[in-house]
């Protein structure tokens, strides 16, 4: 602990009366830390005050509370892992400790202007949204999500809250903190009305200070004008616009993240298929509406126990939904991703609100995934379009002999 930036955060992070939270994240080159992201706050509980601390592997969350007394333990723990970026919010600073390539801290220590920030010991409280409704943030004043004056629109609510529970996926995987390369590239495959584009980029290189570029793709013309004229605007020479179909779009260099938000049917399969041929690191992907597995479904038949379920409309586009994005997850797997499928937004704000989560590992597929893949596929005699689109690429990998 002789380390002065290590030994600061220990102060700041045990002081009782000044610490409001802290976030570990990223990783750096040696020691991998076992959890993505930690986060310790400060709570109220029936024995006393406590600090929260909030661990995420990548796939849940598991949250301790321990005593001022124990608390310097678990603080000692999480100071000796490597973790990339470390800030520590108190009521009077700001405190965050970067380390380059070679494992140098950088430390930014920032004072607060005006009133300190009061310390929350709520137990249960609400998380908190990466973007803020109390003040003007430029982008969303753009698009049209908030006024003005600032105040988000009373219909655009809904919006806001999806934007935040995107962005909040993204963050949560740390994974950003891990790409290496400066600028960060993105795409984002079938952008519509882009204001997740919008958001994806101000999060990057204003949220997170990390260098991006991010080209928006759709086949609609007069909404890449209006998109661009809105990024000229606001000053963001990175981000641009480009009207192409999803499966036409050239680019120069591997974008690092991928994002394919709610392009309809079998242009979310061509978005997933270009990520996976260019490696990309991350992917984000809310599959729309599912058609193409759909009309297997219905010329087959299928198997025979299912067909109370197929002779009902509603029930077997759901069912179709549900086997589309489960072979498309299955399918990043087999290409070296490690795939999640999570709750995008909730169900009332739309019906398709799912969302694949995928990082690329490199990871050779065993044996016993690939016979998960053909079992499924022989059970349902189905061909999922994401299959033919990457053609050879996914059939070598499926030929591949079991042990």
């Amino acid at each position: 602990m002789a380390d002065s930036h290590a030994q600061l955060l220990r102060d700041a992070l045990l002081n009782d009366e000044s610490l409001v939270e802290a976030i570990f994240q990223g990783t750096r080159s040696g020691e991998t830390p076992p959890w993505d992201r930690v986060t310790i706050r400060p709570v109220s509980l029936k024995s006393g005050r406590h600090l929260q601390f909030s661990y995420f592997d990548g796939t849940q969350d598991i949250t301790k509370n321990f005593s001022n007394a124990e608390a310097a333990e678990y603080v000692d723990e999480l100071l000796a892992h490597a973790f990339k970026s470390i800030q520590v919010s108190t009521t009077r600073e700001s405190i965050r400790v970067q380390f380059s390539r070679k494992g140098r801290p950088i430390i930014h220590r920032e004072q607060r202007k005006g009133q300190p920030i009061p310390i929350d010991l709520t137990h249960d409280r609400t998380k908190p949204g990466i973007l803020s409704d109390e003040h003007p943030t430029p982008f969303l004043q753009a698009i049209g999500v908030m006024t003005a004056g600032g105040a988000v629109r009373a219909d655009q609510r809904r919006k806001f809250r999806q934007i935040n529970e995107f962005l909040r996926l993204i963050d949560e995987t740390g994974e950003v903190d891990r790409l290496l390369s400066r600028p960060v590239s993105m795409v984002d495959l079938g952008c519509g009305s882009a204001a997740l584009t919008f958001a994806t980029y101000h999060y990057l290189n204003t949220v997170k200070g990390i260098p991006a570029t991010l080209v928006g793709v759709d086949t609609k013309a007069h909404l890449m004008e209006r998109h661009a004229d809105t990024a000229a605007s606001l000053g963001w020479d990175g981000m641009s616009f480009e009207t192409a179909r999803i499966i036409e779009y050239k680019t120069d260099k591997a974008p690092d993240i991928v994002l394919a938000l709610h392009a309809c049917d079998t242009a979310t399969d061509e978005a997933l298929a270009r990520a996976i041929q260019w490696r990309s690191k991350l992917i984000f992907s809310a599959p729309c509406c599912h058609h193409h597995l759909q009309a297997q479904l219905t010329a087959t038949g299928t198997q025979e126990p299912f067909r109370p379920v197929l002779r009902h409309g509603i029930l077997r586009e759901r069912l179709g939904d549900i086997l589309t994005d489960s072979f498309r997850a299955h399918i990043l797997r087999l290409m070296g991703y490690r795939a999640e499928v999570l709750e995008f937004v909730p169900i009332e704000h739309t019906p398709k609100n799912l969302m694949i989560r995928a990082t690329y590992t490199g990871a050779v597929a065993p044996p016993a995934l690939i016979d998960e893949y053909l079992a499924l596929k022989t059970y349902w005699s189905v061909t999922p379009y994401l299959e033919t689109l990457l053609g050879e690429e996914l059939t070598s990998i499926l030929a591949a002999p079991s042990n």
